[in-house]
């Protein structure tokens, strides 16, 4: 479904990302691991058209779509849930959703836009009991459900998600979890996912790259990278296990 040939990209004068190449299949969770600043989030910002493609390719679907504007890949079926739960705090969460729907609402109308949010309140029930509270006074959990629901709003294919934990307590972190996995089970959505919680992105996850430098240096099932003693040295630390093993 999604395929980058050899994606370099830049900010400024700084080579972030070298000839990065990897493919997601349509239906998998693949996690892409790797220390702050190995280029994770510009790897996302890349593929989602929110950061310029200075050489290689990226397709979707068959589909060129170096170089396209993030309008274009959310109508084409791509949703970025970016880092830091990027919410409009001063909204309604009903607000919020239906700024997630703009695309819905102009193609199908006032009508099919509620409908669409009363299907979110169904999959996220707590989001329907704030549903006229602003944004910015939910827990954190909840705000990534609001972020997550805002983007499937759009009625994605691909399910691109920016360290989803961050910030969150151990047990909200596996409640996410588990609802990103439900959604890959029950919508067949494809999920690209950067975490630093290793053992949590790997417990979900079919198969898994490993960036370093702005550079793709592994590649395995996750399983496989799970026991990489490697990878568990460098992404799984001893936190982590506890929770998840």
């Amino acid at each position: 479904m999604l395929r980058l040939v050899n994606v370099n990209s830049y900010y400024g004068l700084i080579h972030i990302l070298k000839n990065v190449s990897m493919h997601v299949s349509e239906g998998e969770i693949v996690t892409l691991l790797g220390a702050n600043g190995a280029g994770k989030t510009t790897t996302l910002r890349t593929i989602s058209g929110l950061h310029p493609v200075a050489d290689g390719r990226i397709w979707f679907d068959g589909q060129d779509i170096t170089g396209a504007s993030p309008e274009k890949l959310v109508g084409l079926g791509i949703a970025h849930v970016p880092e830091g739960r990027q919410l409009f705090r001063s909204m309604s969460v009903y607000d919020n959703l239906e700024l997630g729907g703009y695309l819905i609402y102009r193609h199908h109308g006032r009508k099919q836009l509620k409908s669409d949010i009363e299907e979110m309140f169904t999959r996220f029930p707590i989001l329907k009991e704030r549903r006229r509270q602003y944004a910015g006074t939910l827990s954190g959990g909840e705000q990534q459900m609001l972020a997550i629901a805002m983007a499937l709003m759009s009625r994605p294919r691909l399910l691109l998600l920016d360290e989803p934990s961050m910030g969150l307590a151990p047990l909200i972190i596996k409640d996410i979890f588990q609802l990103i996995a439900r959604l890959q089970a029950d919508q067949k959505l494809t999920v690209l996912l950067i975490e630093q919680n290793a053992g949590a992105a790997l417990k979900i996850a079919d198969r898994g790259y490993v960036i370093e430098t702005g550079k793709i240096v592994l590649e395995e099932g996750a399983d496989r990278l799970m026991t990489n003693q490697e990878v568990r040295r460098a992404y799984l630390g001893r936190e982590q296990k506890e929770i998840w093993e």
